[in-house]
């Protein structure tokens, strides 16, 4: 009978993004395991087209007191041989107890494959998530195959494009470079050949609007692309401007060019936007977004 085996990454974009690897290496590692992963609604159908996957749980985060809930989660994390969480957050390392303490690979106290220390939290996501399955004796790390996310139509766009993503989560706006340089950004690139090309979700449709009326040549796409549509127009883009959000680390894990901006509230060093070959990518950095003058960011495009 082949293991059976569970992976639990629940959010957010860019850390599912970043998880891509250590899921091509589970894959590998069990060719011929059942591996089923829990996640959340919003990445169920990426990760049913990966091909990583023969199983996809919905967590639907049921409150402490739901406990209905909980049973309904109980049984989608029970009767595994081995539990890789690599969401690694203070609500999945209770997984590992509200499952009963199997095989498990994590932070939660008393877990058969446990990671801490001080060192685990300078690492980036990258190299922290193979030390942790190292210690779980998974030792290769194979390139992940993206192609998945490539079948998919794009827009028609200029040749030489490049993408901007002015957006950040609304819990983060501390991670948020004005629009207004932004726009100015757009007009730079435009007198240079180079078509901006403004991509977020739906929460972004104010800037890119914004950066249009600025630079009327750009191509404002907010609202309109899926995961699989940003990852290929990465794949075809110059490089990429933006803040260290989730659509960046798309682009990241595309191997396009990155310069990512990065205010006091994020780490460089750990967040910043990879590819999945772990080529690293151009950092701005400034405490405050808001004093970062486009001078600079104009000075470290490549």
């Amino acid at each position: 009978m082949s293991a059976r085996i569970l992976v639990i990454k629940l959010s957010a974009l860019g850390d599912f993004v970043l998880a891509f690897g250590p899921f091509a290496a589970i894959r590998a590692h069990y060719p011929t395991a059942e591996i089923t992963l829990l996640t959340t609604a919003p990445f169920a159908q990426m990760a049913r087209d990966s091909g990583w996957f023969d199983r996809v749980e919905i967590d639907t985060r049921p409150r402490w007191y739901d406990f209905a809930g909980l049973a309904r989660l109980r049984r989608q994390i029970s009767g595994f041989d081995f539990t890789f969480d690599l969401q690694t957050s203070s609500r999945s390392r209770w997984y590992f107890y509200l499952a009963g303490c199997p095989k498990w690979s994590g932070i939660s106290w008393g877990c058969s494959h446990r990671q801490w220390g001080p060192a685990r939290e300078a690492m980036h996501t990258i190299e922290r998530q193979q030390d942790q399955l190292r210690i779980a004796g998974i030792t290769e790390f194979p390139v992940a195959d993206l192609s998945f996310l490539t079948r998919t139509t794009l827009p028609e766009l200029p040749e030489r494009f490049v993408l901007l993503v002015p957006g950040v989560s609304p819990s983060r706006r501390m991670k948020q470079w004005p629009v207004q340089n932004f726009a100015e950004l757009a007009c730079i690139l435009m007198a240079r050949g180079l078509t901006p090309v403004v991509i977020g979700g739906k929460a972004e449709i104010e800037l890119g609007q914004i950066i249009r009326a600025a630079c009327p040549e750009a191509v404002d796409l907010t609202g309109q692309t899926s995961v699989p549509q940003l990852f290929a127009l990465a794949a075809r883009a110059q490089y990429a401007v933006g803040n260290d959000t989730g659509p960046l680390h798309i682009c990241g894990a595309a191997c396009c060019p990155c310069v990512a901006l990065f205010s006091a509230a994020g780490v460089p060093e750990r967040d910043m936007p990879r590819g999945v070959d772990g080529r690293r990518n151009i950092v701005v950095s400034e405490p405050v977004l808001a004093d970062l003058p486009v001078a600079r960011v104009v000075a470290a495009l490549p």
